[in-house]
């Protein structure tokens, strides 16, 4: 079987973790600072904040950016459910913007018409969550002209875009907004076994999801409300959750940072071939934006009728093809059924997922796996 995503771990990584292994600290050492360092730098943010997720990331983000009960958050029904679940988690309502056929990502011309509903009906979000989906940024640019003229914060879900730039400057520079997430799960550009982190250029955002990863307690006398009785002494301000990273993770996740730029090259270079190998079947293909450098996190064609996409998945599968299907919209979930959604709320998402195939894509996927994929595929549709 082909996967459809595999990590690359090295020699290197091993030892990262194995020198940890060895030292002193196994988790609140020095290395998930170090981590949070040099993933700010790459990026061009001013702070970053290591957490055991990318869920985790987005839910402190949430919290730091005061999403309560009554508030309302936006995000792309094109998406894993927890770009939606976060905002649930803190007792917020969650609504949904349509996708755009193209791109996949979140549609800005949807997201104004909406907004204009809701100034109309009082309704605005406190939060919009754009999802930069399959590695490629949404039009952060507009998107923060909208949030301005509205006055929504936005929080960039970028779980897929590590690696990848927008108008030149790279991903989780948060020039367009509050807070961006990145993901380190094993599919993504580099990883960290699990593990997630928020990048921001506000420092009090950034105090506030650090404080929120380790139960919301702080050892820094100038945020107490009591005097410090002495070094030992600690403070439960908020009500937050034990998310933080190990350094087991970081010491991995640090070692692959190294390799980002290689990993995103040798992915683009796989799905600029795909483009090439499959220009003369009858497939779509997502369209790139002419301000966006994707970080290629994933390979999505759609197949369009009459030819039926789950036909196509299971006939690949049997010939050794791991194909997945990224995603299921998250308005037609169980959960978010019973909260009102229902099949049409969203037909542009809803077409995607009839016809949307994830094709293996990685950086250890051959040439000569890759030529497997496209043969199989062939067949499939014929």
């Amino acid at each position: 079987m082909i996967p459809y995503a595999r990590q690359d771990v090295c020699e290197a990584d091993i030892q990262a973790v194995v020198d940890v292994l060895r030292s002193e600290f196994l988790t609140q050492g020095p290395v998930v600072p170090a981590f949070e360092r040099a993933v700010a730098a790459y990026c061009g943010g001013a702070h970053a904040v290591a957490v055991n997720s990318a869920t985790s990331a987005l839910h402190v983000a949430c919290m730091a950016l005061e999403v309560k009960p009554g508030d309302r958050v936006w995000t792309s029904p094109i998406t894993f459910v927890a770009s939606a679940n976060c905002a649930r988690y803190c007792g917020a309502d969650v609504d949904f913007v349509d996708v755009d056929p193209g791109t996949f990502n979140l549609s800005v011309d949807r997201l104004e018409e909406k907004l204009r509903r809701a100034e109309r009906s009082n309704t605005l979000p406190r939060v919009l969550i754009p999802v930069h989906f399959a590695g490629q940024s949404c039009d952060m640019s507009r998107i923060h002209q909208l949030a301005q003229r509205f006055g929504f914060r936005v929080l960039e879900d970028a779980s897929h875009a590590i690696g990848g730039r927008y108008q030149g400057e790279p991903i989780g520079n948060c020039r367009d907004s509050a807070i961006t997430i990145f993901s380190f799960h094993p599919v993504k550009a580099i990883t960290t076994g699990e593990g997630g982190m928020a990048i921001t250029n506000d420092a009090t955002i950034a105090d506030r999801m650090r404080r929120l990863r380790t139960h919301g307690i702080t050892r820094d006398p100038a945020l107490m409300t009591e005097v410090c009785e002495g070094p030992w002494y600690y403070e439960q301000t908020a009500l937050g959750y034990n998310y933080r990273m190990t350094d087991i993770q970081a010491a991995l996740g640090y070692s692959q940072l190294q390799r980002l730029d290689m990993y995103v090259a040798r992915r683009r270079a796989l799905a600029e071939r795909y483009d090439r190998l499959l220009a003369d079947l009858p497939v779509v293909r997502q369209a790139a934006h002419s301000d966006s450098e994707t970080a290629a996190h994933l390979y999505v064609v759609r197949v369009t009728p009459p030819r039926k996409r789950g036909g196509v998945f299971v006939h690949m599968r049997s010939e050794g093809i791991g194909v997945n299907v990224h995603y299921i919209p998250v308005h037609l979930q169980p959960y978010y059924r019973a909260l009102g959604y229902r099949p049409g709320d969203f037909p542009e998402a809803e077409r995607y997922y009839e016809e949307a195939l994830s094709l293996p894509l990685h950086p250890r996927l051959t040439e000569s796996e890759q030529d497997r994929v496209v043969l199989a595929l062939r067949r499939a549709l014929e």
